[in-house]
């Protein structure tokens, strides 16, 4: 897979240093919104979430999504599905990695992949993101979210 180095507009944001920051940087990337604004909402999603609960998804040991150090799958999905996208799963429980971040078995279009503790904008088959995150097209996709025609 093809890899454009990305850092989403973190930079010329005035951000430095290094961060937890995959979600918003692949928010910014794959929805073409300033990276800013991508930064604010994850925040905003993030001070939703209830930190007392201990099960997949929530916040674990009072920590919340965040920007800058990272965010949880299931707030993700709630952030993507209230922009218009949809979640497309492709990994189910035993059946394994069926579907690696390789240009060949991924759609064309704009989507952000859901990796190891990782998120991924690929456009077009090309990875856009601050590292080659493919691990030469081994690394499996657990899922990818994807602007759906009918909310363009």
């Amino acid at each position: 897979m093809k890899f454009v180095y990305d850092d989403g507009g973190r930079e010329a944001a005035g951000y430095k240093g290094k961060t937890g920051d995959c979600a918003c940087r692949a928010l910014a990337i794959a929805t073409g919104m300033p990276y800013k604004e991508a930064y604010d909402l994850i925040n905003s999603y993030g001070k939703a979430e209830r930190t007392n609960l201990k099960r997949r998804g929530n916040a674990y040991n009072g920590h919340r999504s965040s920007a800058r150090t990272g965010v949880y799958t299931d707030t993700m999905r709630k952030i993507m599905a209230d922009l218009g996208w949809t979640w497309v799963a492709t990994m189910h429980f035993g059946q394994g990695c069926t579907v690696h971040l390789r240009e060949s078995e991924l759609p064309r279009g704009r989507i952000i992949c859901n990796l190891s503790r990782h998120f991924a904008a690929v456009i077009d088959g090309v990875l856009h993101d601050t590292y080659d995150s493919s691990r030469d097209g081994d690394r499996c996709v657990y899922g990818y979210f994807i602007k759906t025609e009918a909310a363009v």
